[in-house]
């Protein structure tokens, strides 16, 4: 159960980093946040060097997991990686070196855990409703960004078609943000196990705390030994150009990208807090 008394921590995309994925759980630790208060938006498992032991940290660490994209194609042992890339596309062409190698280092112990994940969980924290999905609403792969914000409102009328949102939290995109829309907000808590395409080596992950009704809502950087990080992925060589992104905080391929976060590439970002006040509590 929530305990709003304590942060509540969400973040996504480990991509199979474990130096990331241990220095998540070491700042959460840090922070005196128990397991409990603890979201992964999924991709447990991607692009880096240990598939096995990322999977085995996240579960032994006991934090709900929404199941991502990756998650839902290594269940079913499925031939490609089901991210949404276009066919014929950069990204598309560099998953057949990384998918897999993941697919091939991943038990089916792991893929069975996968296989019981849900595509979303609803909760309550600090009286907002929250809504914690991998990628869009419709869609589970589906890329969306800060700049397209009709597709966000879509998206956003989508999650709460039932009534039950007041703030969606996503991943899958990569870079993080944070969207007021006309009808709630929309937060992307990032990725970390793999840069945000800014020029810095860092992960991201979103803090959430404060009181009933008022919320402050923040994107922090996770820094990581992303040179060892890289260095296993060199090592067993099934994904060079994303071990790069770990040196150089600049992403192989930007086909996924709108033009605005296309122009950005390589402006680090700044961390950034947001306080969302229920209407009720205004």
């Amino acid at each position: 159960m929530i305990d709003d008394k304590k942060p509540l921590l969400v973040f996504g995309g480990p991509y199979s980093n474990l130096q990331a994925a241990s220095a998540m759980r070491a700042e959460a630790e840090a922070r005196g946040i128990p397991s409990t208060n603890v979201i992964c938006t999924g991709d447990v498992v991607a692009y880096a060097a240990a598939p096995e032991a990322t999977t085995e940290l996240v579960r032994d660490w006991g934090i709900a997991v929404v199941a991502g994209n990756c998650e839902e194609q290594l269940a079913q042992s499925a031939e490609d990686c089901g991210c949404g890339f276009e066919e014929g596309s950069a990204c598309e062409q560099l998953s057949r070196g990384w998918y897999p190698f993941a697919l091939s280092n991943t038990s089916p112990a792991s893929r069975a855990w996968m296989a019981t994940l849900p595509p979303r969980r609803d909760i309550v924290y600090l009286g907002a409703r929250m809504c914690v999905l991998h990628g869009g609403a419709r869609q589970n792969n589906r890329f969306l960004f800060a700049s397209e914000t009709e597709k966000l409102e879509a998206e956003f009328a989508a999650a709460d078609a039932d009534g039950r949102c007041d703030i969606v939290v996503a991943g899958h995109a990569g870079i993080p943000f944070i969207s007021s829309l006309s009808h709630g907000t929309w937060i992307n808590a990032g990725v970390i196990g793999m840069p945000a395409n800014d020029g810095t080596a860092d992960g991201w992950y979103a803090l959430l705390h404060g009181k009933a009704g008022d919320i402050r809502i923040e994107l922090l950087r996770l820094p990581f030994d992303n040179v060892t990080a890289a260095a296993e992925m060199r090592r067993s060589g099934h994904a060079n150009g994303y071990a790069r992104t770990l040196i150089t905080g600049i992403w192989p391929s930007h086909d996924v990208l709108p033009p605005r976060e296309r122009e950005a590439t390589g402006t680090p970002l700044a961390e950034t807090a947001v306080r969302y006040q229920l209407a009720a509590a205004i």
